[in-house]
Order: structure tokens, then C-alpha cells, then sequence
């Protein structure tokens, strides 16, 4: 999202008072994510072959009968919790967590994690009024941190849910009456309240609130609007079929990546140079296929990259596209870590032997780190190395915890870590997806970092201060842009943010 479009959507929210007397209620489906959870929890289950035909058709039949008016959606919804008799409480939180991992976080809205991040810094209670179950909504909630969940929920005895639905269904009325009782508890005044939804059953939360703000509305929501002068707010679709430009441009991507390959192994044979090889794919092939696929790169710091070699340099991973982002700033005389599985990618692992990359075995400790000591002593030499301490690709814009063998190597060697920020990379293309997007993605090169004076007994407090620094960063792009200049003020303001509040 370009960062005027994130501006508008943030102005009137940063023109509202502040404080906890004003609260931004989310729909889910739809409004927070493009298309259905509920969909993804039926799929599983097919796949699982947990779903006989007779209830595939019960359901079928009973959405089609409301679609058409003849039924009542509140009892689709209690028709399709009875589906889910018999489980228990926490294999439906294992499953909502597993879901959102894969495929759910995927199509998150950008827009509506800015909105959402735009009403907790003004200090607004946000809350999520859905008629989707716990199971669905809250791994998103944790995520975004929305501590209130307004939502249908599922009756539960002795652990295991019992095919019934516990109090109201959250649709239409329902959901309006939910965020009223809400706000009468909470003391809150609902004209200066802001609602966001998509579907025609909102009319009626909408219409409670004083600032309604359709989202992507349906066709009734739409004019009810128009007729009352409600902003709508866009948000790009998520997911679903990519445009042939897309493809196009990942296909020539592709190619150029593999153009590059074939002139560093014919310049590496003519010179009887290993390294002159990589080289030449290392500085041509990233920009080369960034180019190519139509993103462009919007760096602050990139001195940083070129101050001390070599280095150690760590980057947040949620993309494919983020080691070809790394790259393309790097250049050259650089290698990776990455894990075993990717041997068998058609360019990712020439490309890594060429490099002289370590691939390691994630579920091997004795494995991976013998993998890691060459790689220890091509740093002694002179080569930089590139990996992420996730140690994976995060679901989420947000960091998952790091790992520790970055450091390590930087100890052993006695190189410095230079933190590399990416932002965006998850828009343009996701994590599981094999299509990237058009687009800009910003990266922010922190200085590098002497790491000499850490010691053993007090790395993992370092790596959890470090990976603070990323999610400050990444919550606050203007953090990112300091540091990368040397500023120091922004440690002082995220570390300020971090502190714990005191009780009482």
C-alpha cells in the first residue's frame, strides 16, 4: 500500500480524539480478510475426509435456501456449528491456529491492519464483531492485538462442543445488539464510534454507529451508503486468480534469474573462478528479476550494506522474493543459509552450490551445525553471509522469534550483524505464493552492529532486543527510516515503547 493511500485512510483517525472513550469495531470476514474463514475450515475438513456427502448437502441446500430468502442465515450458522459436535475445545484451537498459519493470514487486508494500527496508537478500543466463531477470529486478534472479540460462540461441556451455539448468532440484528451491549458496559458513546463492514447484514451495526465505513460493500450496504452519505473504503482483493500481467512478469523473472545463472557459470568456466561465477549471478540475476517482475526497492541506509565486510547480515523473512530483495542490495562476495528442502529447486539450489550456501536440515541439530562451520570459515575469509533468524517464512508481517545460529557465527567469526528491515515483500508476493505482484518494497539497512562485547550468557537478551528493533520498526516505518540514517532518538521511543507498565 503506497503510503498516501495509507495517509487518507489513517487522517480521520488521527483527527478523532484520543483515549479509550472511542472504539473501532471490525467485522471479519470479508472487512479484516478478503473472502470466507469458514471456507477454509470446511476445505480441511474435506481434505481430512471428515464431512460426509449427506452434511455436504445439508449445508449446500441451506445456504442456497437463505441466499434465496427461504431461511433465516442465523440458522445456517447454527445449522453449520453442529457440524462440529463432539470435538474438543482445544483440537478447534490447535486447527484455528494451524488454519490461519496457512492460508488465513495470507489474506489479511494491508489496508485494514493500517487502520487498525492507526486506532490503537490513538489509544481507541478496538474490537472485532463477527458472526464467525473464536476458532476463526482469535489467531488474527493475537496477532493484530485486539484484546475484544465480539463473535458467535460455540457451546462447550466438559471440553467438547456440544453442536450448539451459545448465546446469539452475530448476524444482522444480532451483531448490531452485541456492539450496543458492548458499549453500554464499556460506557462508551456510540456516535463517536467507527464501524467497519462489508456485507448487507451490517446495515444495521452500521447504522448504530456515528462513523460507518463500509468496506468493499455489498451491492444493498453500497447504496444504503450512497443514500447516506457513508465514505467507502476499498481494499484491494487478496488472493484468487493473479492477472496475466502478474504472471507474465513472474514468467520473464524466472527467465532472467535463470539468464543470469547460465552467463555466471560460463564466466566462472572461462575463468576457472568459483567465485567469479557467483559473482556474476549475485550482481546481475536479483535486480535483473526484480526488474523484470516490475518491483522496485525503497532503501534507506544503503551505505550500511557496504560499511563492514565482512558481516553477518540478518533480514525479517515473510516472502519468497526477500532473499532476491537482500541480493540485489548486496551484490556480491556473499553467500546464505537456507534451508535443506530448497537442494531441490530448479534455480534456488544451483544458484546455492554455485554460492557456496549451507543447507541445513532444520530437524537435524547434529546436521545443521556442521553444516554451519564452513560457513563460519568462509566469513574468517572474506565472504558475507545472508540468512534469517526466523529460520522460516512468518505468516504475518510480524517477526517470529529468532534463532540464534546468525549470532553465533558472527561470535565465531568476529564479524559485525547488520540488521536488514523488509517492508511490503508480503504484499507483493506471499508467503506460499508462487506469483509476485508489481510494487515497491521498502528495506531499511540499520548500521552494523559490534557484537564483540556479547557473550553467551547474555545473547538470547540481545537476539530478543534485536528482534524488539524489528517489530518497532515494522509497526512504525519512521523508526525504520531513523535508525537506518544513525538516529538515535527512535531506540530511544521503541525501547521507551517496550518498557512493561507498571502495575496498578
Amino acid at each position: 500500500m503506497r503510503p498516501d493511500q495509507l495517509a487518507k485512510l489513517d487522517a480521520e483517525i488521527f483527527a478523532a480524539p484520543k483515549g479509550p472513550k472511542i472504539a473501532a469495531f471490525f467485522d471479519f470476514d470479508g472487512t479484516l480478510i478478503s473472502g470466507f474463514s469458514a471456507a477454509t475450515f470446511v476445505r480441511d475438513r474435506i481434505r481430512r475426509m471428515e464431512v460426509s456427502p449427506s452434511e455436504l448437502s445439508a449445508l449446500f441446500f441451506a445456504g442456497l435456501d437463505a441466499s434465496l430468502g427461504r431461511k433465516d442465515m442465523a440458522s445456517v450458522i447454527a445449522e453449520a456449528a453442529s457440524m462440529w459436535k463432539g470435538k474438543s475445545e482445544e483440537e478447534l484451537i490447535a486447527l484455528g491456529e494451524k488454519l490461519f498459519r496457512k492460508s488465513i493470514a495470507s489474506v489479511v487486508f494491508p489496508e485494514a491492519r493500517a487502520l487498525v494500527a492507526a486506532h490503537q496508537k490513538m489509544g481507541h478500543i478496538v474490537a472485532i464483531a463477527s458472526s464467525a466463531t473464536r476458532f476463526q477470529i482469535a489467531p488474527l486478534a493475537r496477532d493484530l492485538g485486539i484484546e475484544h472479540i465480539l463473535c458467535t460462540e460455540l457451546a462447550v461441556k466438559d471440553g467438547k462442543l456440544t453442536g450448539a451455539i451459545k448465546g446469539d448468532v452475530l448476524w444482522g440484528e444480532g451483531k448490531a445488539n452485541a456492539v450496543d451491549r458492548f458499549c453500554h458496559k464499556k460506557k462508551l458513546d456510540l456516535n463517536e464510534c467507527f464501524g467497519y463492514a462489508n456485507g448487507d447484514e451490517d446495515i444495521f451495526f452500521l447504522d448504530i454507529v456515528g462513523k460507518p465505513r463500509p468496506v468493499n460493500p455489498a451491492p444493498a450496504l453500497a447504496r444504503h451508503a450512497r443514500e447516506h452519505e457513508w465514505p467507502i473504503r476499498r481494499f484491494e482483493k487478496r488472493g484468487g486468480i493473479p492477472s496475466l500481467t502478474s504472471v507474465a512478469r513472474t514468467t520473464a523473472a524466472i527467465m532472467g534469474a535463470g539468464a543470469a545463472m547460465g552467463l555466471g557459470v560460463g564466466i566462472g568456466l572461462l575463468n576457472r573462478n568459483r567465485r567469479d561465477a557467483a559473482n556474476t549471478v549475485t550482481s546481475v540475476g536479483p535486480e535483473l528479476s526484480l526488474a523484470l517482475a516490475g518491483v522496485t526497492l525503497n532503501i534507506t541506509g544503503e551505505d550500511n550494506a557496504w560499511a563492514k565486510r565482512p558481516a553477518v547480515f540478518i533480514f525479517n523473512h515473510q516472502s519468497g522474493i526477500d532473499p532476491m530483495v537482500v541480493g540485489a542490495i548486496l551484490k556480491r562476495d556473499f553467500t546464505g543459509v537456507a534451508k535443506k528442502e530448497l537442494l531441490r529447486n530448479p534455480l534456488i539450489g544451483p544458484a546455492g552450490y554455485l554460492m557456496g550456501a549451507a543447507f541445513v536440515d532444520r530437524g537435524n541439530t547434529d546436521q545443521a551445525r556442521k553444516a554451519l562451520e564452513p560457513v563460519v570459515e568462509k566469513l574468517k575469509s572474506g565472504t558475507s553471509i545472508i540468512i534469517a533468524p526466523e529460520g522460516t517464512r512468518s505468516p504475518t508481517p510480524t517477526p517470529g522469534p529468532f534463532k540464534k545460529g546468525a549470532f553465533h557465527m558472527a561470535l565465531q567469526a568476529g564479524v559485525p550483524i547488520v540488521p536488514i528491515i523488509i517492508r511490503n515483500a508480503g504484499e507483493i508476493m506471499w508467503r506460499d505464493a508462487m506469483i509476485a505482484n508489481a510494487g515497491t518494497i521498502d528495506v531499511a539497512i540499520l548500521p552494523p552492529m559490534d557484537i564483540s562485547h556479547w557473550s553467551l550468557s547474555d545473547l538470547d537478551a540481545h537476539v530478543a532486543k534485536l528482534r524488539d528493533i524489528y517489530v518497532a520498526a515494522l509497526a512504525d516505518w519512521r523508526i525504520a527510516e531513523a535508525l537506518a540514517r544513525g538516529d538515535a532518538a527512535p531506540k530511544k521511543r521503541a525501547a521507551k515503547k517496550r518498557a512493561p507498565k507498571k502495575a496498578g
